[in-house]
């Protein structure tokens, strides 16, 4: 850490009594409701999160707490121990210090990110022009249209993050400006009321509690992940051995006269639902599944590979009625089938070992991204014309004809963008698709920023 940047002697000036029964009441507005919720002491934060959340919380409370003044002899922290120890420091410890002195805590929204240098923020709450940041490790991880809470001050001709930065999720955000309207006497408002410097000060503690309310849920609970029939991803593999003297050729004529299933080729067909629901459900991205031309949802795959009937599905419960339909049409040309459910995770686990095991198999990186960059363009285009939980319910195209919606739109993609920046692999198909043709289709260019 910089030595601007050294709080140790206003950290052990902390141990004094007055100003440690000070910080206590502070540290009670930060964490009490958090810890009383979950029976649990402070220290059971870094079991849960890790000692660098840890420590970045507890500076999220200390920095507060530089910010106050308090019924004691000097009345804020910051201000009496320059006047007491000041000449121990350095012109650039004291002056940043003095900066955190009269910081506010608000939520950022980062883009323009050049790693180990800088970022720009735009300040969610306050407004104003976004400013540029000097930062180093912060931007190494951050991606584009990320938020996170933290204090912005000036130092040395720049502008630069104080101890505590959190990063927020869609989630702690709702949750975050559902507490600032509860606070400022704005409950029923659909819009954040405007919050003065000095408001955003003394809510410094809902950034904190509303940022660790959402990440010790999702630490200590696992979420399932499910197709767009609400059922758990299991991935089945249901093979259908042949019956004796029955040919490929007995089955495939059968299957070719199934309305539900769409032949690919010989030997593969895409099980269809039979119904294609309109409009379907709102979603805030793109599903699990994926559409035909008709709007009907591929539930399947139906393949014959030698003397077995192979059916591949995502659910027990897809796999359960696709065998039904298997046996109801095919009767005794097949029998008893074999199964075999794969998680998610063990899917993901068996992808490289399977990689390994046959080279010649693996798809060249160029076109591998130019397949999912085809078929995510797909999926994204026909989104478009769907309902989306984040606009209301409404289609993004409708959304985008009012001022309004077309703000919601703008914060849509780049929560897109956000998350298919999120890849652990850079150089992921996912992480390197670009919705620049979004911005243009929807008309929102200008609010991309």
């Amino acid at each position: 850490m910089p030595a601007s940047h050294d709080l140790k002697g206003l950290m052990k000036f902390l141990a004094r009594d007055e100003w440690s029964e000070c910080f206590d009441e502070v540290f009670n507005d930060h964490f009490a409701p958090v810890l009383d919720a979950g029976d649990m002491e402070f220290e059971d934060i870094g079991t849960i999160l890790g000692e660098d959340w840890a420590i970045t919380l507890w500076g999220c409370a200390f920095e507060d707490f530089l910010t106050q003044d308090f019924e004691v002899e000097g009345g804020n922290i910051v201000d009496e121990y320059l006047k007491r120890r000041g000449w121990k420091e350095s012109a650039q410890t004291k002056n940043y210090m003095k900066a955190l002195r009269t910081s506010v805590m608000s939520l950022y929204e980062v883009s323009d990110i050049v790693p180990g240098v800088s970022l720009v923020a735009r300040d969610l709450i306050r407004g104003g022009e976004p400013i540029v940041v000097s930062e180093g490790s912060a931007t190494k991880t951050l991606k584009q249209w990320d938020r996170i809470a933290a204090r912005i001050v000036p130092l040395l001709g720049k502008n630069v993050f104080g101890g505590g930065l959190l990063p927020f999720t869609p989630e702690a955000t709702d949750a975050l400006f559902d507490g600032l309207r509860q606070m400022f006497g704005k409950k029923i408002a659909k819009k954040l009321p405007v919050i003065k410097d000095e408001g955003l000060q003394a809510a410094a503690a809902v950034f904190t509690l509303s940022w660790l309310f959402d990440t010790l849920e999702r630490a200590m609970t696992l979420p399932s992940m499910r197709n767009a029939d609400g059922d758990e991803l299991l991935f089945h593999d249901v093979r259908f051995p042949l019956a004796s003297a029955v040919t490929q050729k007995n089955v495939a004529a059968r299957l070719s006269e199934i309305s539900w299933l769409s032949q690919e080729n010989a030997k593969l067909w895409t099980w269809l639902e039979e119904r294609p629901k309109r409009g379907g459900r709102a979603r805030t991205g793109v599903s699990f599944d994926t559409t035909v031309d008709n709007g009907a949802r591929v539930l399947g795959n139906i393949a014959l590979e030698g003397k077995f009937l192979r059916l591949s599905t995502n659910s027990a419960e897809r796999a359960q009625s696709g065998t039904n339909l298997i046996q109801q049409t095919l009767g005794p040309l097949v029998r008893a089938p074999l199964i075999e459910i794969r998680t998610v995770e063990q899917m993901m686990s068996e992808r490289p070992a399977r990689g390994r095991q046959d080279p010649a198999c693996e798809i060249p990186p160029e076109i591998a991204e130019q397949i999912v960059h085809q078929y995510l363009d797909r999926q994204y285009r026909e989104t478009l014309d769907q309902p989306v939980g984040m606009l209301g319910n409404k289609t993004p195209r409708q959304a985008a004809k009012s001022a309004t919606g077309r703000q919601k739109v703008a914060e849509w993609i780049k929560y897109l963008e956000n998350q298919s920046a999120k890849q652990p692999n850079a150089a992921d198909p996912m992480a390197t698709y670009s919705f620049d043709w979004m911005w243009h289709e929807l008309g929102v260019l200008d609010l991309r920023r």
